[in-house]
């Protein structure tokens, strides 16, 4: 795994086996920032959303979740599925908060060194459940309001993108819930709509993807 630096200034990470990345190069920061918090959690109008991330990753989307409820002093209960966790030396590398909020660093560490399984309050406004497995076969509970779907691309990791899946992210949702993507494919926007979401093509982030996928139930 090598780390690399993007178009913001932020940090990827590149899985050579894979000949992937955890973010767009085109920026990490801009691209999460984007996709899960403006065309995600500020979509959705529920006080006190549950959300769940399909690749916890490297953190960012977690962490820019919980600078949003502070800010917006909105409770938010987080849970993200991770089959890798990362090694605590990359986290350290990535060393997101020197460039988005370093008053929260400690929070951003956190959400790598909290213990799996259950509930840790992270701050007043969030709460952090972390799942170690394997998402193509874990059963959710459901209640989710918000889920940020954020596995590898297609291409590379086909068996995180199939329609059984999205059928069980849909009912695992609230109504009104939402999912949001990178991926704008054809082929993921229909089984979207097979799901039974409404889907709609939204513009990328600025400088990167052209367009991105926001689902409703």
């Amino acid at each position: 795994m090598k780390l690399e630096q993007t178009a913001d200034g932020s940090y990827t990470l590149y899985v050579p086996e894979l000949d992937e990345h955890y973010h767009s190069v085109k920026g990490a920061l801009t691209e999460s920032q984007h996709i899960f918090i403006d065309m995600g959690l500020k979509h959705s109008s529920v006080p006190t959303p549950r959300i769940l991330e399909i690749g916890l990753g490297t953190g960012l989307n977690c962490f820019l979740t919980l600078l949003a409820a502070e800010e917006t002093e909105r409770h938010i209960h987080y849970t993200g599925i991770e089959r890798y966790p990362l090694s605590e030396e990359i986290v350290r590398q990535l060393d997101y908060p020197s460039i988005i909020d370093r008053g929260h660093a400690d929070e951003y560490f956190a959400i790598h060194q909290s213990a799996w399984e259950k509930d840790t309050m992270l701050s007043p406004w969030f709460t952090l459940r972390k799942l170690e497995g394997d998402f193509t076969n874990y059963t959710f509970e459901k209640g989710y309001d918000i889920i940020y779907f954020d596995a590898f691309a297609p291409e590379k990791q086909p068996e995180m993108w199939n329609q059984s899946l999205f059928d069980g992210l849909y009912n695992i949702l609230n109504e009104g819930g939402i999912l949001t993507t990178y991926c704008a494919k054809g082929v993921v926007r229909r089984m979207l709509q097979t799901a039974g979401f409404t889907v709609e093509r939204l513009p990328g982030p600025p400088g990167g993807k052209r367009e991105i996928l926001r689902a409703t139930k």
